[in-house]
């Protein structure tokens, strides 16, 4: 880590101040070029310590840039993971308002439920698939509070990797009666398909990402919980949305997903 914890401490504080004004900071890779991604997810471990302590409740966690076409939207090639509170879990058919979120764009998910702990450093998609309850479709809310351009991995994860909501759908199948790899989707923005894609996508399994995620967070002491909800990543690009904007996203089998953009 190259930032000391008063430094750590004041960007989470911008951060906060961002995400209760819908704004947008300046990029902390361009005012602190050697910050590391230690410093960033310190920074996005103080934030969500204090979201707890004013008395949020940890919903889930959230994996982004585990796709190809991820990492080609961003420019981007390493996974990341942020924090999802229970306040920011909408149902499908909910609404999405605009004016709460910065640089507001909607990606394609499959959230994995969990019935029992998952823990690194040597997690494997064969351990996600045993301890998942049920996996069901998701739509994931993209809300950026530091500028876009010219931004890197650093700036991403102190950001909460980007995460503004998660849009559940209502289907619920066991992980072993699909074979989630070719779990497809039909993102939709008012009748019109603006992304397909399958989610072998992410990693060649979504579950890897799951995988993936137990082992990064190991080295801090943590680990997923039994009841929390992981996004896996999205396996399409991030479509933009603005107020008056409907969303559909037909996953075949697994049901349709919308919710409307206000």
């Amino acid at each position: 880590m190259s930032l000391d914890p008063a430094t750590i401490s004041s960007l989470a504080a911008e951060l906060a101040a961002a995400d209760r004004e819908h704004g947008v900071i300046d990029r902390i890779t361009a005012r602190y070029p050697d910050a590391t991604v230690e410093d960033s997810y310190a920074i996005q471990r103080v934030w969500r310590d204090q979201g707890l302590a004013a008395g949020r409740v940890i919903a889930g966690r959230k994996i982004g840039l585990t796709s190809r076409a991820m990492q080609a939207a961003t420019g981007i090639t390493e996974p990341d993971y942020g924090i999802m509170f229970a306040d920011t879990v909408v149902a499908s058919g909910g609404e999405i308002r605009s004016a709460e979120y910065s640089n507001v764009r909607i990606e394609v998910e499959l959230a994995f439920v969990l019935k029992e702990p998952l823990e690194g450093p040597d997690c494997t998609l064969e351990d996600v698939l045993t301890a998942t309850e049920y996996v069901t479709p998701a739509l994931e809310v993209l809300n950026s509070h530091i500028a876009l351009e010219g931004r890197t991995i650093v700036d991403t994860i102190a950001d909460n990797a980007a995460y503004g909501a998660m849009v559940l759908g209502d289907t619920r199948v066991a992980p072993g009666d699909v074979d989630l790899r070719w779990v497809a989707a039909l993102l939709a923005r008012n009748g019109v398909i603006e992304e397909t894609g399958v989610a072998a996508g992410v990693l060649g399994h979504p579950a890897t990402g799951v995988a993936w995620l137990a082992n990064k967070i190991h080295p801090h002491g943590d680990r997923l919980e039994a009841g929390e909800t992981i996004l896996a990543g999205s396996f399409t690009r991030p479509v933009w949305v603005q107020a008056g904007d409907e969303v559909t996203c037909d996953y075949g089998d697994l049901g349709v997903i919308t919710c409307s953009i206000v």
